[in-house]
């Protein structure tokens, strides 16, 4: 059957206009793809050469393994290795402000979806407004708080902030409102199960997409940020994102002042700083098929 008698028009016959929506399609497309994939592939070159190569070769020209061996070993010496301290803070306080985060988040999104009690609908509207608010505008009021209890270079001045998430209700509770079944629950209840009983063994096992989604959306947040920590626990005691700041200070690049024993390179630089992403990649590549469950989750309703 022909493509007019079928009502389709050939790919050779496209018209003017669609030719041009599609050209404009891909040029965004190309221009994005660079703009985000170039300079990745740039750091990931510049962390094989060595200094002079990096200056004197083109961007996109290879180094060597024997450069990138140099380059680790200058990253793991620098100020006796505070590389790897500023690495086990993050993972430290990354991991302790998730833990925080999944216990109280996930039955606030459970009660909130489920729940039936007086001020239900000020919390979550409370819980919205708190979303929209820029972190940014929260690291004064935090750091006076933190400051009247005293714990300004303590590790709870960069795990207790963090713990608070209310994307991650937010969350929860899109979940437990269109993605478990209200009858299996109350199925539940009939059988004997109290409240608690009816979260721990019925909803938390059908919850698992989402607390993979929230948890990896709230440790990516702890392990990337920079401005209260940079504030609430400097030195030895800071994260690798603030130690990142700190080397940057050191490269005379940026710094000409810089000098002595703590001078580094902008390759060991752009070593540290695919160091400081590995974590992050690795878990996500590793929860790949729970963080799709998760996003396509809620996407019907019962």
């Amino acid at each position: 059957m022909s493509a007019i008698s079928t009502g389709t028009r050939p790919r050779h016959d496209l018209s003017p206009r669609d030719w041009l929506g599609r050209a404009f399609a891909v040029v965004v497309t190309v221009f994005f793809l660079l703009f985000f994939v170039v300079p990745m592939v740039w750091l990931l070159i510049a962390s094989g050469k060595s200094p002079h190569d990096l200056i004197t070769t083109g961007p996109f020209v290879p180094g060597t393994l024997g450069d990138l061996a140099a380059n680790w070993n200058a990253l793991v010496h620098f100020q006796d290795g505070i590389i790897l301290r500023w690495l086990g803070n993050s993972a430290y306080y990354s991991l302790a402000a998730l833990a925080i985060t999944l216990v109280t988040t996930i039955p606030a999104g459970y009660a909130l979806a489920l729940g039936d009690f007086r001020g239900r609908k000020v919390l979550l509207t409370t819980t919205l407004v708190v979303m929209l608010i820029p972190n940014t505008a929260l690291v004064l009021p935090i750091f006076l708080e933190l400051s009247a209890v005293n714990l300004i270079g303590t590790p709870l001045a960069a795990i207790l902030p963090f713990s608070f998430y209310p994307f991650g209700v937010y969350l929860t509770y899109i979940y437990f409102s269109t993605s478990v079944p209200r009858d299996l629950l109350d199925a539940a209840r009939i059988d004997g199960c109290g409240e608690v009983a009816v979260f721990r063994r019925i909803a938390m096992p059908l919850a698992l997409p989402v607390i993979a989604l929230v948890g990896f959306f709230s440790f990516v947040a702890n392990w990337n940020n920079f401005f209260l920590p940079f504030l609430t626990v400097p030195g030895p005691a800071a994260p690798i994102q603030v130690g990142l700041t700190e080397m940057l200070s050191n490269v005379p690049a940026f710094n000409p002042t810089s000098a002595g024993m703590s001078t580094i390179e902008l390759p060991v630089l752009a070593v540290a700083t695919l160091v400081s992403v590995t974590p992050v990649l690795l878990i996500f590549l590793f929860s790949q098929r729970f963080l799709v469950a998760g996003l396509t989750a809620g996407g019907t309703k019962e």
